[in-house]
Order: structure tokens, then C-alpha cells, then sequence
């Protein structure tokens, strides 16, 4: 499990396929590497992946074909900044929100914004994962925790919908999120609580 808060940002350096499909992203971060072994898991840009390499200061995961499927991981170029975040180990801070790293869908950024000091971001995303989010809810865009400002009041399942999320200049520092401009795919989970309501509801009616 994840919470949403960057521990660094590191630096795609390759991105390569492999023959059954998956691509194989090799990635340059000093500090999520200190005590990274084989196995152990990384939310890459807010996807859970597998290390299966590690070598000094870089880490390996692979890429299979149904996350490429739902991410937006595939496009990574080399030298693209990615959000890191480890697991939140027994007994951790809990800072931002429950996280699977578990992506629900591609979303695009269409606007940014200034407000004072801060950026307001809107981002549209599918139709089917508008009612999911709620003004003052949670959301974990690229593997941020962040909350939710703005929503379309009138989403439409088989279209698009959006929502909007303002970062401070310290998200905006020490994320991906300095770096974001109007066109740029980003990777959106849902709150888990919602989905779990969601399903609840479906098995009473």
C-alpha cells in the first residue's frame, strides 16, 4: 500500500520492449535505490510495479501489456522525470491517502491555471470515473496525493468528464507536477472507498 506522498523523483533512462509485449523501464533514483532489493515493490508515476533489477543507483521493473493497457508508462522517453514512492512500511507515517497503485484510467491535462502562489490544474479523464470523485475527495494523480477542487457537476459515462486540483509550490517542487503542461498524459487512481461503496450498493439492489 501507498499513500501518495513523493519520496523522490527519478529519471527514466531507458525504456526498451521485450518479445512477449511489456517494456522494460530501467530508472535512475539514488535514494529509492538504498535499500531497494529484487522483488520488493515501487509506484512508478503512481503505478505499482516490481524491481527486477537493481544496480547502483538504478532500479528495473517491467512493464506487462495490461498496464501499458491502462498507463500511460509505455510513452516514457528517456530523461522523462517519473514520482516515486515505496510502500508504506508497518508502523509508517500515513500522510496522504489509502493508494493502491492501481491505476483506473489515462487522464489529460487541460488547463493550467494561477491562483496566488498556487496552480489549479484541471484535468478531463473517462466519462466512467467522473462520479468517483467528489469536491474535497481524494485522488492520486501520477502517484500524488492530492484533493479534489472542482468537479463536473454533470458527468457523462460515455464521454469525458473532469476535475480540477490546485498545488502549492512545495507539490509543485518536489513532483512531476513543476513540470506538467496542458496536453500531457497523466495516470489517475480513484479513491478505493468509493469503488468499495460502489460495489456494496450493487449487491443490495
Amino acid at each position: 500500500m501507498f499513500t501518495g506522498i513523493v519520496t523522490e523523483v527519478g529519471t527514466v533512462e531507458d525504456n526498451v520492449g521485450t518479445d512477449d509485449g511489456a517494456r522494460r523501464v530501467t530508472i535512475q533514483a539514488p535514494s529509492t535505490t538504498k535499500d531497494l532489493a529484487v522483488g520488493d515493490s515501487v509506484a512508478v508515476a503512481g503505478v505499482c510495479l516490481t524491481a527486477t533489477a537493481v544496480v547502483g543507483d538504478r532500479f528495473t521493473v517491467d512493464v506487462v501489456p495490461e498496464s501499458l493497457a491502462r498507463t500511460a508508462l509505455g510513452a516514457l522517453a528517456s530523461g522523462t522525470r517519473v514520482n516515486l514512492e515505496r510502500p508504506v512500511p508497518t508502523g509508517g507515517r500515513f500522510d496522504g491517502h489509502v493508494v493502491q497503485g492501481h491505476i483506473d484510467g489515462v487522464g489529460t491535462v487541460a488547463e493550467m491555471r494561477r491562483d496566488g502562489d498556487a496552480v489549479v490544474i484541471r484535468i478531463d479523464l473517462p466519462g466512467t470515473l467522473g462520479p468517483y470523485l467528489v469536491e474535497k475527495g481524494s485522488v492520486a494523480v501520477d502517484g500524488v496525493s492530492l484533493t479534489v477542487t472542482a468537479v463536473d457537476p454533470r458527468p457523462e459515462p460515455a464521454g469525458r468528464s473532469w476535475f480540477e486540483i490546485a498545488l502549492i509550490p512545495h507539490t509543485l517542487a518536489v513532483t512531476t507536477f513543476g513540470e506538467r503542461r496542458a496536453g500531457d498524459a497523466v495516470n489517475v487512481e480513484v479513491d478505493i472507498i468509493a469503488k468499495y461503496v460502489e460495489r456494496w450498493m450493487e449487491t443490495r439492489t
